[in-house]
């Protein structure tokens, strides 16, 4: 019998917060509304994205797809 308790993870996001300017294109596009722009600052001032409902993500990697920075990316599990 499956459990069913938990909600399936399909994918994971991994955030480079020191390669991020912020540009907030991987909140913008992402199809699930994983992702938020964070409220914290990076060293260099910006405000990264930060994972807001994991268990949400597909594992598109429509955000690495988007991002000038390669700052962030999804992957399946």
């Amino acid at each position: 019998m499956a459990d069913t308790s938990r909600p399936r993870v399909r994918g994971q996001v991994v955030v480079r917060a020191e390669r991020c300017k912020g540009c907030g294109f991987c909140v913008e596009f992402c199809p699930t509304d994983v992702l938020a722009l964070s409220s914290g600052f990076t060293s260099k001032g910006y405000h990264p994205p930060e994972v807001l409902k994991p268990e949400a993500c597909s594992g598109c990697d429509l955000c690495g797809m988007y991002c000038p920075d390669f700052a962030i990316f999804g992957y399946k599990l």
